[in-house]
């Protein structure tokens, strides 16, 4: 029997379990959403089950109310294969009037609206799941908490216990729980490589019935590796394609790409923060562009752990990607969200993590310590760039790092330096 490891998820499943009718639970394939979901299910309907499929479709649209009938809360897997169950659902929770009795997962926006009459607003809760971040796969002690930076908490003496080559092959392993739990070596590699082969080959036609080619699918994988991180829209993904790849695509073909890539969960999005400067300062609005898991993009490439370590400007994109992705899920279990900024004058910063109470911090990623001043010049520039109203909610500073023996306080510029093998929830 398959041993269940933990995830963050679990405590917001039971805490949306707790206060309403059903639950969805979205995030790209094999990140785990089933797996969780199953901890907490009193009865399950399967309907990507080959021996059921068909049935389980028709029932759907005739008469859904015969396959919500079970224990609670009765787990809806896959739910997007039958579109018409969320109306369904959504009127049982209504004639119950109870909690808890419903959890739907999905790894794609259904292919049809149509035949989805109602938000669900008041009886669902949406719950995102990503790939297993650093702490839940055991490669992060957890020893320095986000709830912890927020709260001035003083940092711990403990020792960071991933170096160079250990973030090289976590990120081309990526958090992927099959390959983290079950698999060792080569194998737990090939979970990537087997990812973007069936996204490119199928999930990207297959998310709305149009027909992608393949090749022209990685092309943009590939050219989207690159901007990682960066302020990517259809023109820059273009041009990189037609510089790098043997092919071309025009914008229109690019930005239908992009939506069936964020429809399966492949490619993320971080929102710009906006922390109204009294100045006039224009803030770019556009948002930051990473995958899922940086796994994708060194798949997309085919990238090993030793092409990383020869290739130090690659793999620092894709431990930014690695960092916003645990940041992303961390920030989450405290009920908050990641941001990015940057204005028109050049000021950035990678992830800004806000709670509801107001309270911020200002977080810049640096694969080494080499980078720590950078990042600090950075983070002290945007502090002072802030209005007097703004700062006063500012917690923390700080710079995520991949590779430093242990994590310390600078109190001349109140500067937090944490490697990523050290951070948690």
């Amino acid at each position: 029997m398959k041993t269940y490891r933990e995830r963050l998820a679990d405590a917001q499943l039971r805490l949306r379990l707790a206060s309403a009718g059903a639950v969805l639970i979205e995030g790209p394939k094999w990140c785990g959403k089933s797996t969780t979901a199953l901890q907490l299910a009193g009865s399950v309907l399967e309907m990507q089950n080959p021996a059921t499929r068909a049935n389980n479709q028709l029932l759907a649209k005739t008469d859904a109310s015969l396959l919500l009938t079970g224990a609670v809360p009765r787990l809806i897997d896959e739910w997007q294969l039958a579109p018409t169950l969320w109306d369904a659902v959504r009127y049982e929770v209504d004639r119950r009037g109870e909690v808890g009795q419903f959890i739907l997962t999905g790894s794609a926006v259904p292919a049809d609206r149509s035949e989805v009459a109602h938000s669900g607003a008041g009886r669902f809760s949406r719950l995102l799941m990503h790939p297993m971040t650093l702490v839940e796969s055991g490669e992060s002690n957890g020893s320095v908490s986000l709830s912890g930076l927020f709260s001035g908490a003083p940092l711990p003496q403990v020792e960071n216990p991933l170096g160079l080559r250990d973030l090289a092959r976590t990120i081309c392993r990526g958090g992927w729980p099959q390959a983290v739990v079950n698999l060792q070596g080569d194998a737990a590699l090939r979970v990537a490589r087997d990812y973007v082969d069936l996204v490119v080959s199928e999930d990207v036609s297959r998310v709305d019935n149009v027909s992608r080619h393949p090749e022209r699918a990685r092309s943009l994988l590939r050219a989207y590796t690159r901007g990682l991180g960066a302020h990517l829209n259809r023109q820059t993904l273009r041009r990189d394609i037609e510089a790098y790849e043997d092919t071309s695509l025009s914008d229109d073909t690019v930005e239908a790409y992009l939506n069936a890539l964020r429809r399966i969960f492949v490619i993320e999005e971080v929102a710009t923060w906006n922390p109204n400067l009294r100045s006039k300062t224009a803030i770019r609005t556009s948002p930051t562009r990473y995958f899922s898991d940086p796994s994708i993009g060194a798949a997309a490439l085919a990238l090993s752990p030793d092409d990383l370590l020869n290739d130090l400007e690659t793999m620092g994109l894709l431990f930014e990607n690695l960092a916003v992705r645990d940041l992303r899920v961390y920030a989450e279990a405290l009920g908050g969200c990641v941001y990015h900024y940057r204005d028109r004058n050049g000021l950035e910063c990678d992830a800004i993590v806000r709670l509801p109470n107001g309270k911020y911090g200002l977080i810049e990623v640096k694969l080494s310590g080499a980078g720590i001043d950078d990042g600090a010049k950075s983070l002290n520039a945007l502090e002072n760039a802030l209005a007097e109203s703004t700062r006063q909610r500012l917690a923390f500073k700080m710079v995520l790092v991949g590779v430093f023996p242990q994590p310390f306080y600078r109190p001349g510029d109140n500067l937090h330096v944490v490697p990523i093998g050290t951070l948690g929830a």
